[in-house]
């Protein structure tokens, strides 16, 4: 079971962000409020749980917490402004989203920065640990994976309903024989080293 919250006797949002590691799309990050008496003993890290198992967790997080908003940072940003701060911008935009302002933050990582002026807690694996991050991180994650199945009618042959755009073999493939697409992040090495290339 996840820890409820690092203090409960304020409005905590837990904040995480899915598509770091991607080649293409838009980086997703939801923030979501809990109640401080809020418990689910299935909700965990997102990469934890089956696809069936996060779908199933989305109403239930939806519909039980004070508040949740999901929001992104598009592929011309992160080529811009590079894909951490890019991170920390569509994490900040979830938590503009939220209907009810948080007292603090408890984000997913190492490190955030951010125009907002809430103090914030960085949670290294906070995914695993706190439950409003987990919860973060399963919105987030089920957004992003319907995204890009929906991207992959539009651009079939890489594969993105399988591997949500990560730099997987099928990916690679298909940027070998199709090239790249307006979704790729020009920012990014798509394909390894000649030397390094081996499918």
């Amino acid at each position: 079971m996840l820890i409820p919250f690092l203090e409960s006797d304020r409005l905590e949002a837990g904040c995480d962000e899915v598509g770091r590691g991607c080649l293409c799309g838009p980086v997703v990050a939801a923030a979501v409020i809990l109640p401080s008496e809020f418990v689910n003993e299935f909700v965990n890290d997102s990469k934890k749980l089956t696809k069936s198992n996060r779908q199933s967790l989305v109403a239930a997080i939806k519909s039980e917490a004070i508040a949740w908003a999901i929001a992104e940072a598009s592929v011309e940003e992160i080529d811009r402004i590079n894909i951490l701060h890019a991170s920390f911008l569509a994490m900040s935009r979830a938590v503009e989203q939220l209907k009810i302002q948080p007292q603090h933050l408890l984000i997913d990582g190492n490190r955030f920065k951010s125009h907002l002026d809430i103090p914030f807690t960085c949670v290294i694996k906070g995914d695993g640990k706190y439950a409003s991050i987990a919860a973060a991180s399963i919105l987030a994650k089920v957004y992003r994976d319907e995204m890009m199945e929906r991207y992959a009618e539009e651009y079939p042959g890489y594969g993105w309903d399988k591997n949500a755009g990560y730099p997987t073999v099928l990916h690679r493939q298909g940027i070998m024989k199709l090239g790249l697409t307006p979704l790729h992040r020009k920012s990014f090495k798509h394909l390894p080293d000649q030397l390094d290339f081996d499918f």
